[in-house]
């Protein structure tokens, strides 16, 4: 969705800039909006563009909600006519360039594997994870956006299962002294920020920064900050689960029935996907948003702490989920030095 609406906006900016069309109270100075201009030309309205991308895209996902997308696009539309700053060709016409762009998302959509359907089976042997339904394995062969492969980044192999360096981390584990408050970062990132509640996490500091940078007065650096902060966390999904349903890693609970986790999940252990998430999440925001670039670094950090805290990974886990994310994060802002926003 967010990579619609940002080459949308693009596109709009392209028109824009080609018309020149002057805003309504431009034209005729006794005309009084009820908002300030934007500092761009009229046509096409901007609202518009992203809500006719966003809505094509979501109505493409949400099919049975696309009558409420529909209104939610219109509506967005006709509040700047009412606000007295574009005219109702603008609307128009914004709302048909974002769909347009829309259209070839969803097509790249359409073949990007993501309704494919697993037909592995979990293997067995020593080391290996023992659970029983894993949570999508077939993410492992999904399109990726700006990585090579889901393999570009794969992580080295992780330490046998019998090896000194695997005793060392359980007792690491068995060792580590809970208290009340890594037990509480533990059930947050679990319970509060954990699997999809990730990205709403992750997608709430990007709101909340587009507003401290003032990214709101500039609708294109806004699009393209979160195309870039969604793109960065697809592909690290993408490629953490490509090392995670390589290797089937035997979580330390399974391994050593010593260790007592505050909670389980069902996926193989390595590489931790909070530290190949919330660390591509941290370095792509710290890149669009420097100044918060410790505070960032800080929310992955503890994220990632906490898997081990609560029992679920091993350091290994951490540290190799921790270098996948970065390295994806550092190969999208390479592409993104060179998109000609500077």
């Amino acid at each position: 969705m967010h990579a619609a609406i940002y080459d949308a906006m693009i596109a709009a900016w392209d028109s824009k800039y080609t018309y020149n069309r002057k805003r309504p109270s431009e034209v005729d100075a006794g005309f009084v909006t009820a908002v300030p201009n934007p500092q761009s030309p009229s046509y096409p309205e901007e609202h518009a563009v992203a809500a006719g991308a966003a809505t094509a895209v979501l109505s493409y996902l949400f099919p049975e909600r696309a009558a409420y997308f529909a209104e939610k696009a219109e509506e967005a539309g006709r509040s700047r006519v009412l606000a007295g700053v574009q005219y109702p060709s603008d609307v128009s016409a914004g709302l048909e360039l974002g769909r347009k762009v829309a259209a070839l998302v969803i097509e790249r959509g359409k073949t990007d594997g993501s309704d494919a359907k697993w037909t592995g089976t979990v293997p067995t042997g020593s080391g290996k994870w023992t659970g029983t339904n894993p949570i999508l394995p077939q993410l492992a062969q999904w399109k990726t956006w700006v990585l090579a492969s889901p393999s570009e980044f794969r992580a080295p192999p992780p330490p046998a299962y019998d090896s000194p360096e695997k005793a060392a981390e359980l007792a690491e584990i068995k060792n580590f002294p809970r208290t009340p408050k890594t037990n509480s970062a533990a059930y947050f990132w679990e319970y509060a920020v954990g699997g999809l509640r990730s990205h709403q996490y992750w997608a709430a500091q990007i709101g909340r920064l587009v507003f401290e940078y003032r990214l709101d007065q500039d609708p294109p650096l806004a699009a393209r900050a979160y195309a870039l902060q969604t793109i960065t966390g697809i592909d690290a999904g993408i490629a953490c689960w490509d090392s995670k349903y390589t290797y089937w890693a035997i979580r330390p609970y399974q391994l050593d029935p010593e260790v007592k986790p505050l909670f389980v999940v069902n996926h193989p252990s390595y590489p931790a996907a909070h530290g190949c998430h919330s660390n591509a999440e941290a370095v792509i925001l710290a890149y669009l948003f420097p100044r918060d670039a410790a505070a960032l670094a800080a929310l992955a950090e503890e994220a990632r702490e906490s898997r081990l805290w609560a029992g679920i990974h091993y350091r290994s886990d951490n540290d190799a989920g921790a270098a996948l994310g970065r390295a994806v994060a550092e190969k999208v802002i390479a592409r993104a030095r060179q998109d000609g926003s500077q």
